[in-house]
Parts: structure tokens; C-alpha cells; sequence
């Protein structure tokens, strides 16, 4: 595209983004549509536009064609899965509405993921030349905080998952034949948000193949509710409040807005820092305050206990928690807090699993600790069964064909078809360059 073009089509964009604080795009090679921004698949994503395809070099969709209705009459689709990423002029919740499907010369099967592997839509169908239309709410956020402070990023959350904390929505075309015709996306203020804030064992895993419970934990809810994932790798409760996480979620929380904790595995290293660290001293205490700030904004809290390690002694789960799952137990009881026991609740699918098979749910099948696509697919329904065993109101808001979760009957992996994401390379995650290095396996810690 010509200089002069992109920056004019970049004020004109900016513009209309910034006034009606809705987009719409159209893609394929036709003419666009009156008040849409036409998407050819040449554009690469570019930041002064504002808008373009991003992912694998060797990966460029193709237009198609079709007649009929202007709003489904072409589109893009790829023999592979990519990526579209858009700017947006504001933090907070959007609603994305995608028109898939459409190619009137194959059917087509899409699954769709926002962000850092937010499973979204799952293998939606279309049949030749006929189209779909699905939504849901996707959650972004700068580590920019109201006062002028700044959420204390690491070092791979400006790389491989700076993804999550730019100023636009990424989205993920995925499955057998990806195709997508048109999108909006438009700003929502009254909506619910779940926030979840815990370690490596929930936070957006950025590569394959190890993912968690919060990547997958957006498709077993309807498309009223946003999910937003506030959890990293490494954190402790402390850790986490003093990098500005609590902060930041605390600038954006609302009454009726709930927030989901799962912490401990890293909680358990700070015992070695003295006598005042322990499950039921600085952690407990930790839990109290979160519960404290977090009430006071009129919103709720859940605590979720961490889940096993693969660790086994004379056949049966090893608890390589110690006493921090009591400590959980113990303040939901004090505090009247809902309780999602997760530490039991994969003790019991690990032990009917037994020791050996239990290793499908981990990545890899030698990380004791993180896990592989299908454990977090089961461990996200754990979730989701934990929601409606507590009786709280997010399990209102799970899809109605959530016929729950028995853990000691654990899906068989065949039955798990999730499609892999591809790597996105380059600097933040992105085009052109080696794809982001997947934590190394180790035994205990994220």
C-alpha cells in the first residue's frame, strides 16, 4: 500500500474508532462496504494502520468470493491457521462478532481464540457458501493503571506475552479450513467480568504445548460475561499484589464483578524466608486481604485450591502442598468465602487415572507441574463443576450444554479435539522471527 494511503487510511481509522468506539471490517478482494474497512489478505499488520494479519511468514490467506448478500459474499480463509489483530481505543471489554464461513467451494471449520490462546468458538461448521455468525466478549488491558503507575511486568510478558497487554485485540483462526467473512467489535461496559489472578498453572500459557485451565476456561461461558486473566508464571499472593496486579484489577473491578484466586505453588517457596512465611501466617493473611479489598469494591472473591503435582508413593497422589490447601479450606470457612477445591478434585482424577496415564494431563508428559492441552481441558471443567457446586452466580452464566464434571470419571483423550495453536514468532509473540521458547520442563515451580 501506497505511504500516503496508509497514513490517511490510519487517521480515517483512528477517527472512526475513537468517535463511535465500534469497528467493523470486511474482508476478501471486493469493494467495502458503506461505514466498513475493507481487509485484503496482502495486508500485514501494521502499526501505523492499525489493523492487518499477523503470525507465521508462510501463512497468507487467500479471498474468496460469492454472491448474494454483500455482508457474506467474500472472505478470507488459509490452508493453515492466522492470525488478525486490530487496535482498540480503550481497555476493557469488547464484544467481537465474527461472520464465519461462507467460501462457497469447500465447507469450512473454524475455532477461534482472542489473545494469548483464549478459547473462544469451537469447531464452528458452515457448509459450502453458507455462513455463521458467532460472539463473544474479549477483555484487554494495558499495565498502565488510572493514578500513573504501572503494573510491574516481567521480562517475558514484554516478548512472548506482550500479546496480552498491547492496545489490541489478536485473534486466532484455527481448525481444518478457517474462513472468515466480516467482524465487529464494540466496546461493552455492563457486563459481568470474571477475574482470574493465580500462577503458571492458570495464567494465558503463550506456547504450545503447554496451556492451562484459564486458556481454555472462556468456552464454557456464554457470550454475556467476560473472562479476564490476570495470572503469571511465578506469582505468590504477595508477589502479585507488590507487581501491581492487584491494583490493576482493583481499577477495573465493579460491583457484581467476581475475581477467582489460585495461588500456592510458588506461595510454598517463602517458607525459607523466615519465621512469619508459612501456610497459615503470610499466606492465610494474604487471603484475608484480598477478600478485604476486593469486598470493598462490591465485588466477590473465590478461592481455588492448587491442584496436584504428578507426584506418586506406592501408587496414590502425593500432596506436595503441605498444609497450603488447609490454609485455603480454613479461610474460605472463616471468611464465608466459595471454596473451589481443585487440590482434591485432581487427586481423585489423578488416582482413577493411575500414575502412568495421569502423565497425558501434564505437558510434555514429564513436567510434574504444568500441563498439556487435554489436562487443562479437564482441569477447566473442574472449574466450571466447582462454580456450580459452590452455587454461586457465575455458574448461571456457564453454556447451557455444560452437562458437568465428574472428576473421577476424566474424559478419554480422544475425545479431546482442541486444535493445536501454532507458535507466532518474532518480537511479543508476533511476525517474523523464532517462535517464543516454552518453559522448560521441570519438576516443581512455575
Amino acid at each position: 500500500m501506497h505511504r500516503r494511503t496508509l497514513v490517511l487510511a490510519a487517521i480515517v481509522w483512528a477517527a472512526a474508532t475513537a468517535s463511535a468506539q465500534s469497528i467493523k471490517f470486511d474482508f476478501g478482494s471486493g469493494p467495502a462496504r458503506a461505514g466498513w474497512t475493507k481487509v485484503t489478505p496482502d495486508l500485514t499488520y501494521d502499526d501505523a494502520r492499525g489493523f492487518g494479519f499477523e503470525g507465521a511468514p508462510s501463512v497468507v490467506p487467500t479471498a474468496f468470493t460469492g454472491g448474494g448478500d454483500p455482508a457474506k459474499g467474500g472472505g478470507v480463509k488459509a490452508a493453515a491457521p492466522f492470525f488478525f489483530s486490530f487496535k482498540v481505543p480503550a481497555e476493557g471489554n469488547w464484544r467481537v462478532t465474527v461472520t464465519l464461513g461462507g467460501d462457497p467451494s469447500a465447507a469450512s471449520l473454524t475455532t477461534v481464540s482472542a489473545e494469548i490462546r483464549r478459547l473462544m468458538v469451537l469447531h464452528a461448521a458452515t457448509k459450502p457458501g453458507e455462513t455463521k455468525e458467532v460472539s463473544f466478549i474479549v477483555n484487554t488491558r494495558t499495565p498502565k493503571l488510572p493514578d500513573g503507575r504501572v503494573v510491574r511486568l516481567k521480562p517475558r510478558e514484554t516478548q512472548g506475552e506482550a500479546i496480552a497487554w498491547d492496545d489490541r485485540i489478536t485473534l486466532e483462526f484455527n481448525d481444518a479450513h478457517p474462513a472468515v467473512c466480516s467482524l465487529t467489535a464494540e466496546r461493552v461496559e455492563n457486563i459481568a467480568t470474571i477475574y482470574l489472578m493465580g500462577d503458571s498453572t492458570m495464567t494465558d500459557q503463550p506456547g504450545m504445548p503447554t496451556t492451562s485451565w484459564g486458556n481454555f476456561l472462556p468456552i464454557f461461558f456464554k457470550n454475556t460475561v467476560a473472562i479476564a486473566n490476570h495470572g503469571e508464571s511465578g506469582e505468590a499472593y504477595s508477589a502479585s499484589r507488590g507487581e501491581l496486579r492487584l491494583a490493576k484489577v482493583l481499577s477495573f473491578i465493579k460491583p457484581g464483578d467476581w475475581v477467582v484466586t489460585q495461588f500456592g505453588h510458588n506461595d510454598e517457596k517463602e517458607r525459607s524466608r523466615g519465621p512469619e512465611f508459612g501456610a497459615f501466617k503470610n499466606y492465610a493473611d494474604e487471603m484475608r486481604s484480598y477478600t478485604k479489598d476486593i469486598r470493598a469494591k462490591g465485588a466477590h472473591i473465590i478461592l481455588v485450591t492448587p491442584m496436584q503435582r504428578h507426584e506418586f508413593a506406592d501408587g496414590k497422589v502425593r500432596n506436595t502442598h503441605d498444609d497450603y490447601p488447609d490454609a485455603v479450606r480454613a479461610v474460605a470457612k472463616e471468611l464465608d468465602v466459595p471454596l473451589i477445591d481443585l487440590t482434591a478434585m485432581s487427586d481423585t482424577m489423578m488416582n482413577i487415572m493411575g500414575e502412568k496415564p495421569a502423565w497425558l494431563l501434564f505437558s510434555r508428559g514429564q513436567d510434574a507441574t504444568h500441563h498439556s492441552p487435554y489436562g487443562a481441558w479437564e482441569l477447566a471443567k473442574c472449574i466450571a463443576q466447582g462454580l456450580k457446586d459452590a452455587k454461586v452466580e457465575p455458574a448461571k452464566w456457564l453454556v447451557d450444554d455444560f452437562a458437568g464434571f465428574d472428576p473421577a470419571k476424566p474424559d478419554p483423550i480422544e475425545s479431546f479435539t482442541v486444535p493445536n495453536s501454532p507458535s507466532r514468532g518474532g518480537p511479543g509473540g508476533r511476525r517474523g522471527g523464532p517462535p517464543p521458547a516454552d518453559d522448560p520442563a521441570k519438576p516443581y515451580g512455575n
